[in-house]
């Protein structure tokens, strides 16, 4: 095709700017200099970007409060680039200082305002509310246990703070909550209750659904699903919020969506095992060898696992593994496991019995990376909250999943499957898929 020529002189000034070679702007000398000049001076400032207090318990090396800090400050990578914040951190208030503490170099480096109190921290030392989103951080730190061994880290108490400077202001803005709600059923619902009622986006839960997947496959959207299996590792009441949200992020799309839990049982060790090896649990067998498949750190001795990783032989390597069987009101089985095996691994069986599988890409540093990068599509999805004012997916799921655990921990304390009436939360998942795809 010949080239298309273009006369300069023909052409408005709009026209010439959009079309104009470097010829023509050599001809031109300094008149296009001086005319970009002025279109400088005159273009409007670029629009300030939202103000967010940032709270957290506590800033130390890999902390979350310090993953989450870095990123909402220095930036994080994403799509093969430096993303440079989309919001600004106006103020922080930080609870406890730690041997080892970061919080005081990290607000130095940025110029952060350091307040004494949340409330502060959320009005920049006024009367009102003065931010456009809160983070919180209630992750680590020096806080006690209950009865039933779960940290009683202060979401809870915290959030309803934030909800008292909000009703005092007569307005309310975007709120994160770090991994699940509470320790206790009745103030996650309360939780989620005052966020409808004061009518402010509520996003919360772990970096687990978001993170990069291997392969990047989502579940079909409406699919028949018979069962979701998580094999993952780490203790109680603290890293299983992650496997159950593995596995709840894919059973959510299941045809009808979610419709709640009718009860959860916890095992540990042979008795975990002799459930496991029940008749009614054949297909659960098979996703669990499924999801050991899409591993990368199985036991291994001498550099390569001693046999076929089936059922059997990691009832061998994890005579101590604690598992969740949870019945859901539609009749979906979720299990999760526990184990040595250091990652987060989903099988799932469909109704025409094909299964699909994948693993949740969580490298940790220390002891596969040196950042914790599989945080960064969750700050992506915080500041895109915090801009529009809308959730990527529904509350409704970390709702769930805190509730999972709590029953979850309760049936460990009593040695009894505990039944969850209360649980009956329904809710859809968005059809778009929204974990870390670039």
């Amino acid at each position: 095709m010949p080239a298309r020529h273009v006369n300069p002189l023909s052409l408005n000034r709009r026209a010439f700017l959009a079309h104009g070679g470097a010829a023509s702007v050599a001809a031109l000398g300094g008149g296009f200099a001086l005319a970009t000049r002025s279109a400088q001076a005159q273009a409007p400032p670029a629009p300030a970007r939202p103000r967010v207090a940032f709270l957290g318990t506590e800033v130390r090396t890999h902390s979350h409060a310090q993953h989450f800090l870095d990123r909402h400050t220095l930036g994080y990578a994403w799509n093969g680039g430096w993303q440079t914040p989309r919001i600004e951190v106006a103020s922080v208030f930080i609870d406890q200082f730690p041997e080892g503490d970061l919080a005081g170099e990290r607000i130095a480096r940025h110029g952060l305002r350091q307040y004494p109190t949340l409330e502060e921290a959320l009005t920049l030392g006024g009367e009102r509310l003065a931010v456009d989103g809160v983070i919180v951080i209630g992750e680590h730190g020096d806080y006690p246990d209950n009865e039933k061994g779960q940290r009683r880290y202060p979401r809870y108490e915290w959030f309803k703070r934030i909800v008292k400077v909000f009703e005092d202001s007569g307005r309310s803005v975007p709120v994160f909550n770090d991994k699940h709600l509470s320790t206790e059923w009745h103030e996650c619902v309360e939780m989620v209750e005052d966020s409808r009622r004061l009518g402010f986006a509520f996003l919360a839960g772990s970096s687990l659904p978001v993170t990069r997947r291997m392969p990047a496959i989502d579940l079909p959207y409406g699919a028949t699903l018979r069962e979701s299996v998580c094999v993952a590792y780490g203790g109680v009441d603290s890293y299983d919020i992650h496997a159950l949200e593995t596995a709840q992020c894919m059973s959510e799309r299941r045809a009808g969506g979610e419709v709640g839990v009718v009860a959860v049982q916890a095992l540990r060790g042979d008795k975990l095992w002799s459930r496991l090896a029940e008749d009614d649990c054949r297909k659960t067998r098979e996703l669990i060898e499924a999801a050991l498949t899409r591993s990368h750190n199985l036991p291994v001795e001498n550099g390569f696992p001693t046999d076929r990783p089936t059922w059997q032989w990691l009832r061998r390597c994890a005579p101590d593994a604690v598992g969740y069987l949870i019945e859901h009101r539609d009749g979906l089985r979720t299990t999760m496991l526990l184990t040595p095996v250091r990652d987060f691994n989903y099988a799932g069986m469909l109704d025409d019995g094909s299964i699909a599988s994948c693993q949740m890409y969580l490298p940790m540093p220390g002891h596969s990376a040196t950042t914790a990068d599989f945080f960064n599509p969750l700050v992506e999805h915080i500041e895109q909250m915090i801009i529009t004012g809308k959730v990527p997916y529904p509350i409704e799921r970390t709702l769930l999943t805190s509730g999972m655990t709590l029953g979850a921990v309760e049936s460990l304390f009593r040695g009894e499957p505990v039944e969850t009436p209360e649980m009956g939360i329904r809710y859809r998942a968005p059809e778009q898929s929204t974990f870390w795809r670039n």
